[in-house]
């Protein structure tokens, strides 16, 4: 009898100290807002600024952005680590206050190597935030709900596309240190406000998994089949992401004006992407989901690649990759945590190398495809065609490696 009434005093205990579901939410959302959707993409509109106010010559400008990936990298392969030696709710603390502190720190052109490594560490911040901040909050959260949740945290990612294109032009009305500063401010807001969201108490489902570990042997092949998609995928994102206002601008002739529109569309699509692609793959499952993800991009690239580029075409393109470029992470996500739903302690090793392998290809693809723009002559619609063939390789990557493992 004193052992029933201790038990259910220290649930009472664990559910006191647990942060309500919606605010682990918004601390999740608020983690990659900070570190991937402000630290990253806001540096995309504040490239020029910076060249222009000789803060740096322009390849110097484009060292610095991709000094963001190179931490990134590391983040995501630090971030497991890190967790097993500090308690994760303080890790994610200390993360979304590094990452401010990186921008606050930018205001300052001391010299290259001060910008370039504060640029590595807000790069750090993000891959490990990426690593860790959805899972922890999924923890929490039951199977059903876990397609929307995550496409929710991720949806900070998608608002911080938004935001490069809104809130930086009007920081830049101040000058570029003034811009930098602002940024830091948004980001020390957003970490206070998520700062007491984050869980504090283990799952209680956590123990009950445990047992069947043991008797259900780990999908290896499928979990490297999707880290093998994952990474094609960021490939085909790589046009739009990288090249789509310069294409509109230089490409097609239509200006610098016509670009930006373009990527507040792809920008607009990136805020509702992680959401609807999470409602989906709850509805469907994470595996079909996944599949529909990589046929109806291939399908977005195929437009550019093919020439059709009429205004509406470009749209439909523009949108559904911004969607995606977000929005593959939740159920990339989701696929690891159901290939590894009876070994929930090995979930955050397979994401973060999934992660580390997606950033691979990303900053690969990036370098390749401006060197294949270069040699080329300003063949953009050649990118747009590598990156669709990476997105049917991902797709028949999936298709295959689904049935080995059905008939294993």
């Amino acid at each position: 009898m004193h052992a029933t009434s201790c038990v259910a005093a220290n649930k009472a205990a664990v559910s006191h100290r647990a942060a309500p579901p919606w605010r682990a939410v918004f601390a999740g959302l608020c983690a990659t807002l900070v570190g991937i959707g402000l630290a990253r993409f806001a540096y995309t509109p504040l490239l020029p600024a910076l060249i222009d106010a000789h803060w740096f010559s322009a390849s110097a400008a484009t060292y610095l952005g991709a000094a963001n990936l190179v931490g990134y990298l590391a983040g995501a392969l630090l971030g497991g680590p890190l967790s097993a030696r500090w308690p994760v709710r303080a890790l994610l603390r200390g993360l979304m206050l590094a990452t401010a502190i990186s921008l606050l720190a930018c205001a300052w052109p001391v010299d290259f190597a001060w910008f370039f490594g504060w640029r590595v560490v807000s790069g750090v911040a993000g891959g490990a935030l990426m690593v860790l901040a959805a899972p922890t909050v999924l923890a929490h959260v039951t199977p059903q709900q876990r397609g929307l949740v995550s496409g929710m945290i991720f949806a900070g990612i998608g608002l911080g596309i938004a935001a490069s294109g809104t809130l930086v032009p009007l920081l830049l009305r101040q000058g570029v240190g003034a811009a930098w500063v602002g940024l830091a401010v948004v980001s020390l807001l957003l970490t206070a406000l998520a700062w007491n969201g984050w869980p504090s108490a283990a799952p209680v489902h956590a123990a009950g998994n445990a047992h069947a570990a043991a008797a259900r042997p780990v999908a290896k092949g499928a979990l490297r089949a999707l880290t093998v998609s994952y990474a094609l995928n960021a490939v085909g994102l790589v046009p739009h992401m990288i090249f789509l206002v310069v294409f509109v601008a230089n490409g097609l002739g239509q200006g610098l004006a016509v670009g930006a529109q373009y990527w507040v569309v792809f920008g607009l699509g990136a805020i509702v992407g992680p959401v609807l692609s999470g409602y989906m793959a709850d509805r469907l499952g994470f595996g079909t989901a996944l599949r529909i993800a990589f046929g109806v991009q291939a399908l977005a690239l195929a437009l550019p690649a093919l020439g059709v580029i009429g205004h509406g075409g470009l749209i439909v393109s523009s949108v559904v990759i911004g969607a995606f470029t977000p929005g593959i992470v939740p159920l990339v996500l989701g696929r690891v945590q159901e290939l590894l739903a009876h070994h929930p302690s090995l979930q955050k090793a397979a994401w973060s190398r999934a992660t580390t392998g997606f950033a691979v290809f990303q900053a690969s693809a990036a370098y390749g495809m401006s060197w294949l723009l270069g040699h080329s002559g300003g063949h953009y619609a050649l990118l747009f065609a590598v990156g669709g063939v990476a997105l049917v390789l991902a797709l028949l990557t999936d298709l295959v490696a689904g049935r080995l493992h059905r008939v294993q």
